[in-house]
């Protein structure tokens, strides 16, 4: 009986036979395998046979589905293939299976794995925006000469007065 072994450290020991015609596999307990793990989605995936095959098909989940490294829409699982689903790895077998574990824990949502640059964005030679209006943009010269002028202004009217009360002093 085909079965997927968990290799992540916290799961390790946890495998799921895959016995019927389709299982499902997500962070909710509705899944016929249920990983209470933030970066896989509530419902991620689905396994089921087809004729001899045993196919994977991604459910659109939040962070992906891969098979040995590649992400995946849909594709046929061969033995010893690695699954990541989110940070999750887990080994497909073939072959005698062992006891199913179970560690379930609700989980609200799923958590976004950052993805960084895009290979797609490379290509393109995009670069981000950048906003040129700020608030520590250099101020114009009007202002400061009119402060200048009225400056000036205001000490000659000083100096005026100061000479026309000396002169009715005297």
């Amino acid at each position: 009986m085909a079965r997927l072994v968990v290799l992540s450290e916290g799961f390790t020991g946890l495998s799921h036979e895959l016995k019927g015609e389709k299982v499902t596999i997500g962070r909710l307990e509705d899944n016929a395998f249920a990983i209470a793990e933030p970066s896989v989605s509530s419902h991620h995936c689905e396994v089921f046979s087809r004729g001899a095959d045993v196919v994977i098909k991604d459910l659109n989940s939040t962070n992906g589905t891969f098979v040995n490294g590649e992400q995946i829409t849909e594709t046929v699982l061969k033995p010893g293939q690695i699954v990541r689903l989110g940070q999750l790895e887990l080994r497909f077998e073939s072959g005698a299976a062992g006891a199913p574990a179970s560690t379930k824990k609700p989980l609200d949502k799923t958590i976004v794995i950052p993805q960084g640059v895009k290979v797609q964005e490379l290509d393109q030679g995009t670069r981000p925006v950048v906003e040129t209006s700020s608030a520590f943009a250099k101020k114009s010269n009007k202002t400061n000469l009119v402060f200048v002028a009225i400056g000036i202004a205001l000490g000659l009217i000083i100096v005026a007065l100061l000479i026309l009360a000396l002169t009715k002093m005297s």
